[in-house]
């Protein structure tokens, strides 16, 4: 059976709106089923442990899917996520492959946090896939290759794009923008139309542009797997 770690934001604030973020239901509920249905071993962790925040907008009756309909009835998967193990203590060894899920949170946490950038280099060069979805790609802010060099250099890569968000006004509420980033660590960004599906896959990175993106994603880390 191949397992896969899950690794999901601790961070909860959106900037300095007062308002509330975190993790995107669907980025988490689309891909967890699709590679729970074909008997995927999946372990949940986040950088403080416990139960990670939810993004509430993700719970909004407009972002409702077959995933999150299903993940709101389970009750067995909403304990695991309330119980993520803590970042530190996971062992890259373990896993066949890491996911990160996006939402607005890990902009400020993952993408800086070292335990998750040292995994996410350990994952690669073991020679095991790295996938991301919309704004985890953040992730890949300051992961290195081997020589030095930003690990998204000259590969293909996607996520959440400036167009996506200048439409939900968060442009100059987040840290950075991710498309920005990808291009500026010298990724070969592509992009979709606002709100399509679109997911890339250079080699043992999967990236994924926006939610829609998250089965896709999904999908080609499966065929990784295989």
């Amino acid at each position: 059976m191949k397992k896969v770690l899950f690794v999901l934001t601790s961070h909860d604030q959106l900037g300095n709106t007062g308002e509330k973020t975190g993790f995107w239901i669907e980025e988490f509920a689309a891909p967890y089923y699709a590679l729970k249905d074909q008997n995927v071993s999946i372990t949940l962790a986040s950088p403080k442990g416990g139960q990670p925040p939810i993004d509430p907008k993700s719970e909004g009756d407009d972002f409702q899917t077959e995933a999150t309909k299903r993940f709101n009835a389970d009750e067995e998967t909403q304990k695991l996520l309330a119980n993520t193990l803590v970042l530190s203590k996971v062992n890259e060894a373990d896993y066949d492959a890491i996911f990160y899920p996006g939402g607005h949170g890990p902009l400020w946490d993952l993408s800086e946090d070292p335990t998750s950038i040292k995994l996410i280099e350990s994952f690669y060069n073991n020679n095991k896939p790295v996938a991301a979805v919309c704004h985890a790609p953040a992730v890949l802010k300051s992961t290195k290759n081997t020589d030095g060099s930003p690990l998204v250099k000259n590969k293909n890569v996607t996520g959440f794009s400036n167009t996506e968000e200048a439409a939900v006004q968060l442009t100059e509420v987040v840290p950075f923008l991710v498309e920005d980033m990808l291009k500026n660590n010298g990724g070969i960004y592509s992009k979709v139309s606002d709100w399509n599906s679109h997911a890339v896959k250079d080699g043992l990175l999967i990236t994924g542009q926006n939610p829609a993106s998250s089965e896709k994603v999904a999908e080609l880390l499966l065929e990784a797997l295989k």
